[in-house]
């Protein structure tokens, strides 16, 4: 977490309000926080701006951070998400000071409801959803209220005990708030505290029919842990007002203050869960790992590193504006954090073989070779090389353009860490393409500096036939074409179909053969890439790139 290279996080008006709380000792001066999912689907780059601001906020002020699953929608959620929460949390370098669900506290909850039902604060109703809707009026018209208002406290108790026996079918009752059918903030509408649902729920079972809905859940977890800084996304602004008026009515001990920041919206990318299932449930993507997902996981898969993460989330800041972060924004984090971390190699995505004419047959030569240029304690490596070895396709042009300083023929170019060469000769198959270049070098230039001092513009990048390792290289790219694809009408017509290139040809230095899942590496002159934790093998590696060297669609957005 103390990592020297992350930048300190710029001040915001949340931690003003802290700092303010802490001068004033209010809480007795603790700084409690949570960070409050629902196991409905898999994390993604929002929830890890969510993530960063909770438990950093309670790590930068002594405090504690809890992860509170809001599980009060049995339909939706599965244990699958809750363990994939868990991971991501911890892969972003957190824990939490206590692991908590909402369903812990559900006879808790109840109890509340019922101490509302005998202050004349909630009744049960008959009405439908529809029907609600219907008669919770508009922006400009006051809402109608419910025959079931007039309902006396005992039949009240009596409904809402029936209700969680099991006595009705889903839909048939609900508990509703007795606020103010004619308040201007639609939320205090007598707005549904409970609903009947006969589903299993993936920590309480069977045990309970009837759950206590998001507004009423939320902020009396919060009280009942201790909560003093309950920090949600916008959308929740205008659901304060209930907020503070349940934890009022019940009079808990503890009154937690809500505060709300801008959520996180990304350039070509869609955050919305129900989307990704979407992108997922129809192939769009093989699964929510997926490397070009946004989902925590799908980052993770691709390489991203998680101090990258919590670099970008440290740059955006936190504020009051809804605005659209750039991606480019992200992939300088990822860029930066791993021109630091990651140690370099060899690797050519399109080979194209060379053979040196001139040098001898059955003879291998190793040249040192850095792991890092400016990390010393990254140690070094011996590349071997041969009479035959692989180069770039693109380093070689048989007409070169001007300022096209690699190889064609008659030129000299350098070979990273090893000799000059010269082309000579160009070898054609059937068809007519370039299948082989024949060349000659010099002895004299071993390392890559002449003997006679003489100067070559241009410096390749190669591997030996011999030793090389083949590898399947897949090149990941933005998956929508839209910067802003939820604006869409059809998110979908935006999909890049170059998201996603494979290349099976691959040949890269022998040391990369056996790489760790995970392990990330700079392909010099070719970008930054992992190995795939699913499906790379020793012997068999598959790498993702994570990103490139510099920003390509800087080039796009210019044409």
């Amino acid at each position: 977490m103390n990592d020297p290279r992350e930048q300190e996080a710029p001040s915001h008006f949340i931690r003003e309000i802290i700092r303010a709380d802490i001068r004033a000792d209010k809480n007795g001066g603790k700084v409690y926080t949570r960070f409050p999912p629902e196991p409905n689907g898999y994390l993604h780059v929002g929830h890890a701006k969510a993530i960063c601001l909770n438990f950093g906020i309670a790590e930068e002020f002594g405090g504690r951070c809890n992860l509170r699953f809001d599980d009060t929608n049995p339909e939706r959620e599965d244990q699958e998400y809750v363990e994939a929460i868990k991971r991501d949390v911890r892969w972003l370098g957190y824990d939490w000071a206590e692991l908590r669900h909402a369903s812990d506290y559900f006879e808790q909850l109840y109890e509340y409801a019922v101490k509302l039902i005998e202050t004349g604060k909630a009744y049960v109703d008959d009405f439908s959803a529809e029907q609600i809707r219907n008669h919770r009026g508009t922006l400009i018209t006051p809402g109608q209220e419910s025959p079931a208002r007039r309902r006396s406290h005992k039949e009240n108790l009596d409904l809402f005990a029936r209700m969680r026996a099991g006595e009705f079918k889903d839909g048939e009752k609900v508990l509703r708030a007795k606020i103010d059918m004619a308040s201007p903030n639609m939320n205090m509408r007598d707005p549904v505290l409970y609903r009947i649902k006969h589903a299993t729920h993936q920590n309480t079972g069977d045990a309970w029919c009837i759950y206590p809905m998001y507004d009423f859940t939320q902020c009396l977890s919060d009280a009942i842990e201790g909560v003093t800084h309950s920090l949600c996304t916008l959308e929740f602004e205008d659901h304060r007002p209930l907020y503070d008026w349940v934890l009022d009515e019940v009079a808990t001990p503890c009154h937690p203050q809500q505060i709300e920041f801008a959520r996180l919206n990304l350039s070509y990318t869609i955050t919305s869960k129900r989307k990704l299932n979407q992108l997922v449930q129809e192939g769009h993507t093989t699964s929510w790992d997926d490397p070009r997902m946004p989902t925590i996981s799908g980052m993770r898969r691709r390489g991203y590193p998680p101090a990258a993460l919590r670099d970008f989330c440290n740059r955006i800041g936190i504020t009051k504006n809804d605005s659209l972060i750039d991606f480019e924004v992200l992939e300088n984090s990822v860029r930066e954090e791993l021109n630091q971390s990651s140690e370099r190699r060899l690797a050519v995505l399109d080979p194209l073989r060379v053979v040196i004419e001139n040098y001898p047959d059955g003879q291998t030569e190793r040249f040192p070779a850095l792991n890092h240029p400016f990390r010393d304690e990254f140690g070094s490596r011996q590349i071997p090389f041969s009479k035959v070895i692989y180069i770039e396709r693109d380093d070689f042009m048989e007409e070169p353009a001007k300022k096209f300083f690699r190889l064609a023929p008659g030129r000299e170019v350098r070979l990273r860490f090893a000799y000059y060469i010269t082309c000579s000769e160009i070898i054609r198959d059937a068809q007519g393409e370039i299948v082989e270049l024949r060349c000659s070098y010099d002895p004299q230039s071993r390392g890559g500096t002449s003997a006679d001092g003489r100067k070559v513009k241009g410096t390749i990048h190669w591997v030996s036939a011999e030793h090389s390792a083949a590898a399947e290289i897949r090149l990941y790219d933005r998956l929508f074409l839209s910067a802003n694809p939820a604006a869409e009408k059809n998110f979908l017509d935006h999909l890049n179909p170059e998201s996603l290139r494979v290349l099976s040809d691959c040949k890269l230095e022998p040391s990369l053969l056996d790489a760790e899942s995970g392990a990330r590496f700079q392909f010099e002159r070719q970008g930054y890439f992992a190995a795939d934790s699913g499906d790379s093998k020793p012997g068999a590696p598959v790498f993702n790139r994570i990103v490139t060297l510099r920003d390509t669609w800087a080039k796009v957005r210019q044409k």
